[in-house]
């Protein structure tokens, strides 16, 4: 297989992160200035460093893989896949969507979009991500060591998120 698919793939995904880190930074601002309150903080350093660390050990591993192969489709698939779910997840959250947990005092909980489904879709993506994306380009190594990553730093984000929104949010349809 020609590394070309691996180098665009892995170009996209940052490019598609490098814009998602810029709206996320301009929604911050927002709610900072509406006195959102930060939590989680301290794992927040972690979590961009197993992304980076997924993103180079995908490249690295498809790279230095010794055998040629095509793309595997059932994992682009679920990837691609998951991708309308990510962008659904940021709409329904609107200028609430942050990569950082950050929480308005008073503010009322997002249920519409898939958070009337479920608690924690764009976990979910990122799951789905995390172990997809190495796959498509054979990088199995990577899959399971960053997915098994990824499920111990999960676990400490959602309790965090949880925390902050019992003490700060209320229900939607109350106050």
């Amino acid at each position: 297989m020609s590394k070309k698919p691996l180098l665009a793939g892995i170009s996209l995904l940052v490019l598609q992160r490098l814009l998602e880190l810029a709206h996320s930074r301009r929604n911050e601002r927002r709610l900072r200035a509406r006195g959102a309150v930060e939590r989680g903080r301290e794992h927040y350093p972690f979590m961009v460093a197993l992304h980076g660390l997924w993103l180079l050990s995908t490249l690295a591993e498809g790279l230095l893989r010794g055998r040629p192969a095509g793309l595997r489709r059932g994992p682009l698939a679920l990837y691609l896949l998951a991708q309308p779910l990510r962008y659904w997840v940021i709409s329904s959250l609107g200028e609430y969507w942050s990569t950082r947990i950050l929480v308005v005092p008073g503010a009322k909980l997002v249920r519409r979009g898939p958070y009337r489904y479920l608690k924690h879709p764009n976990y979910l993506v990122v799951v789905a991500e995390i172990a997809t994306l190495p796959l498509v380009f054979g990088a199995r190594t990577t899959a399971l060591v960053f997915s098994a990553l990824n499920a111990v730093l999960l676990a400490v984000r959602i309790r965090e998120e949880e925390r902050a929104l019992e003490e700060l949010a209320e229900p939607e349809g109350t106050g």
